[in-house]
């Protein structure tokens, strides 16, 4: 397959970094600072599951006008960053690419279709913990590396099946799910509780654990995004709740989220994607969420770049 991947950050440089190891054709499509680093540096992963260098050097594009006939644009910037890259992903669509999000939250999907239509955005998540060093190299810590990715309208099945198979040829989990919004509200329940309480109490997942009462406070907003995913007709239950509790809790101690460590390195916030598109979503059927809302607001003084 040609892949773009667009943010090659953590999570974009692992995946797109292991598609280029099966032997598929990456290209990262990046800002100028971004780009600057990737020639000077390369890309190493450092993992768990399997150190790697590119030994050729990353495939670097500052333009969509340099890409030609890409299959495929793995999306994988954070959420505030969406906006800024609507007009190179409306260029690559033009040019026959589907288009695989695998943003954190649901408003991105709906902002998704309605640029570029229905039938070029693919459902799809990821499952890592991952972040940069001072090279611009991966350090994967966790001893998941998974996509999980379906379509949302017929005429993506084939693509989904050819992303698939190059998921199995690559050193990663790739599943394709017929069920692929419901997937996806399990990782934002997911998600919206790790990262909030991590976040807004400055500690990994062990240190919130020994405390039971703010332990519970991650159950309680489990139990309001599974809420809200039924409010919009996708049927969690009760039972993902208790296996998404269960998860935290096996969590290496010292495990924490993207946004607590985006938080530890004064970095923007991706709070307002996440915990304020729960909140806008609630909204719109009447449903009141008042543990996210509080740990929204614990989070949101926070969320502007602070070095």
């Amino acid at each position: 397959m040609k892949i773009v991947v667009l943010g090659a950050g953590a999570l974009g440089a692992y995946f797109g970094t292991r598609w280029s190891e099966a032997g598929h054709q990456v290209i990262n499509l990046v800002r100028e600072g971004r780009a600057e680093q990737l020639r000077k540096h390369g890309i190493k992963l450092h993992s768990e599951m399997g150190d790697y260098t590119l030994e050729s050097g990353p495939e670097i594009a500052e333009s969509p006008e340099e890409i030609e006939d890409p299959d495929l644009v793995f999306l994988a910037v954070k959420g505030y960053h969406l906006p800024g890259t609507m007009e190179w992903l409306k260029a690559l669509v033009e040019k026959g690419a589907k288009v695989f999000p695998v943003l954190n939250g649901m408003e991105h999907l709906t902002i998704l279709q309605k640029e570029l239509g229905e039938e070029a955005v693919l459902g799809g998540l990821s499952y890592i913990i991952a972040t940069l060093d001072e090279q611009g190299h991966v350090v994967h810590t966790s001893p998941f590396h998974d996509l999980v990715f379906g379509p949302l309208h017929p005429s993506q099945q084939q693509i989904c099946e050819e992303l698939a198979l190059a998921c199995n040829q690559a050193n990663m989990n790739g599943t394709l799910s017929a069920h692929i919004l419901e997937e996806m509200w399990k990782k934002y329940m997911f998600i919206t509780s790790f990262s909030g309480i991590t976040t807004a109490v400055n500690q990994p997942i062990g240190e919130v654990r020994s405390y039971p009462q703010t332990f519970r406070i991650a159950k309680r907003i489990l139990e309001e995004v599974k809420e809200l995913a039924n409010a919009h007709q996708v049927n969690l239950t009760d039972e993902h709740v208790e296996s998404a509790f269960e998860r935290l809790g096996k969590l290496d101690p010292e495990a924490t989220s993207s946004m607590h460590q985006d938080r530890r390195k004064g970095l923007p916030l991706e709070v307002e994607h996440l915990h304020g598109g729960a909140l806008r979503l609630g909204s719109e059927v009447h449903l009141p969420m008042p543990y996210t809302e509080t740990i929204h607001a614990m989070i949101k003084p926070y969320e502007e770049y602070k070095k």
